[in-house]
């Protein structure tokens, strides 16, 4: 029997591990977290036409997301209402409706379903089409990032995002806005889903000792962390945890460290000429922010790394194996030769057979399978790194811990997973509205109670 309580401590910064290996608890998350968060679907340059559709993933839902004739987008989920089966097998493309494998039944781009094989001669009049139609999913963007979500009574897309926004508007609009180059690379890694999201969400600290010899073969600016010989200065960044478990690391002006010597020469460049006019739209701040290397994820399993220039989608299928869809991001207004360099340096560092895809991979399954061992599975996680130097900071949305290198956003990462696992409805997650930032304040370092 799962008791949810002792899954996380936020006062000292411990997690269970059976929270990489349970099955009881998967179901629990897929219900209460994927059933109720906004999760990644697409991005409107991937869709760009009336009919284009891509399929994907809502947990282990299978979702069809399809630009509709007045240029908005719809969601459903992808089975036929007949008899259950898929009924769009392409992983994108054009269309002007489906039509199921099986009994060819046709559904519009729009999800209601326009025909039926010999609907007169055998239904004989009792199929009620109208109430036929393919279930519709909520789905909401952010600066044409895709988004949908199960839950009706969840907020919308931007009060999910919240402060989060503060930081993302960064990269997704200062300049123009961004895109994503796909279609994404699929593969599979045998891990339970809140591995990589964690890592993702703020882990500076592996960096120099688990890509020691990566950082020292690509050469750059941040090959100097190879082998933990340094720690990035005081002052050299900054960790972030918001309201529903959304966290970010920010190391300044780092953002084209690892891309490749000519793409990061012409990044800096690019950054250098367009400062300025992020300081005129957003502020002095965030344009100081803009060029730096952003390590993030939005809860539960959308994570992002802008500077590498990544993003990804940790798709769960099962408690021990994930689908990982990684695309490239790019600002707009990038010259075309720029894009391609960019792209080329995320593929090579972490694309499908990027080499820090490599490096992070074998620990994100060790971390998963070991817990198949019922001694191993009893123990803790630590994520005490920083407690206790936690701010509410009038220049930043969220919480922050002034230091490129700690783990608060790990601690409101889980934080928020034991208050979606805990809650019955959204209705219970608003009213820690205005007290969730007391537990993140109230840690102790070094763990005391």
């Amino acid at each position: 029997m799962l008791d949810i309580k002792l899954l996380v401590d936020v006062k000292n910064g411990t997690q269970a591990k059976k929270i990489f290996y349970d099955d009881e608890l998967y179901q629990l998350e897929l219900e209460r977290i994927f059933g109720r968060c906004w999760l990644f679907l697409t991005h409107d340059s991937l869709i760009p036409k009336l009919g284009d559709f891509v399929t994907g993933y809502m947990g282990e839902d299978e979702v069809l997301i399809v630009r509709q004739p007045d240029g908005s987008v719809k969601a459903f989920l992808n089975h036929c209402m007949h008899r259950g089966a898929r009924l769009c097998n392409a992983e994108a493309g054009n269309a002007r409706g489906f039509t199921c494998s099986y009994h060819g039944w046709a559904y519009g781009m729009d999800g209601a379903l326009k025909a039926v094989p010999f609907e007169q001669e055998l239904y004989k009049g009792c199929l009620e089409k109208h109430k036929l139609g393919l279930r519709e999913i909520r789905v909401e963007s952010y600066h044409g990032f895709i988004y949908g979500c199960f839950d009706a009574s969840a907020p919308s897309l931007y009060d999910y995002l919240g402060d989060m926004r503060w930081y993302m508007d960064i990269w997704m609009e200062a300049t123009g806005g961004a895109e994503l180059i796909g279609p994404p690379a699929r593969s599979l890694l045998n891990c339970n889903w809140k591995t990589p999201s964690e890592n993702f969400v703020g882990d500076a600290y592996h960096v120099g000792w688990t890509h020691a010899a990566s950082l020292a073969a690509l050469g750059g600016e941040l090959s100097v962390l190879a082998g933990n010989k340094v720690l990035p200065p005081e002052g050299a960044g900054l960790q972030i945890t918001t309201r529903h478990g959304h966290g970010l690391g920010i190391l300044f002006n780092a953002g084209p460290g690892i891309i490749g010597e000519e793409a990061g020469a012409a990044c800096r460049a690019w950054y250098a000429e367009n400062r300025p006019k992020v300081a005129e739209k957003l502020g002095a701040l965030r344009a100081k922010y803009y060029g730096s290397h952003f390590n993030s994820t939005i809860f539960p399993n959308n994570s992002y790394l802008w500077g590498t220039n990544t993003f990804k989608v940790w798709a769960p299928r099962g408690p021990h194996q994930i689908e990982v869809f990684t695309w490239g991001i790019v600002e707009k207004n990038m010259p075309e030769d720029l894009k391609r360099l960019v792209t080329s340096g995320m593929i090579r560092s972490f694309g499908t057979a990027g080499m820090f895809e490599a490096d992070d991979s074998d620990n994100m399954e060790s971390m998963t399978h070991l817990n198949r061992g019922t001694q191993i599975r009893k123990g803790t996680l630590n994520s005490q790194m920083g407690m206790g130097t936690e701010i509410e900071d009038p220049d930043h949305p969220g919480i922050i811990s002034h230091s490129a290198v700690g783990e608060t956003s790990y601690r409101g990462f889980y934080r928020a997973y034991q208050e979606f696992l805990s809650a019955n409805n959204w209705d219970e997650l608003r009213a820690n509205d205005e007290t969730w930032k007391d537990e993140i304040l109230g840690a102790k370092a070094g763990g005391q109670k």
